[in-house]
């Protein structure tokens, strides 16, 4: 069985009504590699995005930890610039950038 982590996908969004805005939509989940976690977040999106439109409730938390909420209307995911990396806990008390 590989070998398998928290991962987390940033994906930079903008509003198609007016590109100006733009934002990040995350994605968080349990992966064995980025490539792995890029695929989960996109099928997720996929499944949620399909439900939505389809006027459905989406498919919600998957058992492997991945789902896609907060879908915004008019904002389109700008899946080729994502990054994928395993997540790290920014209120961890082990990390040196700890701030409140």
């Amino acid at each position: 069985m590989p070998h398998t982590e928290f991962y987390e996908v940033d994906v930079p969004i903008h509003d198609t009504t007016n590109p100006a805005l733009k934002g990040r939509h995350v994605f968080t989940g349990i992966a064995d590699s980025p490539t792995t976690a890029l695929r989960r977040a996109h099928e997720v999106y996929d499944a949620a995005l399909a439900a939505r439109t389809a006027g459905l409730e989406g498919p919600g938390r998957q058992p492997d930890g991945w789902g896609a909420s907060g879908i915004r209307p008019g904002w389109e995911l700008e899946w080729t610039a994502a990054k994928a990396g395993r997540w790290h806990n920014p209120f961890s008390s082990t990390r040196n950038d700890f701030v409140l």
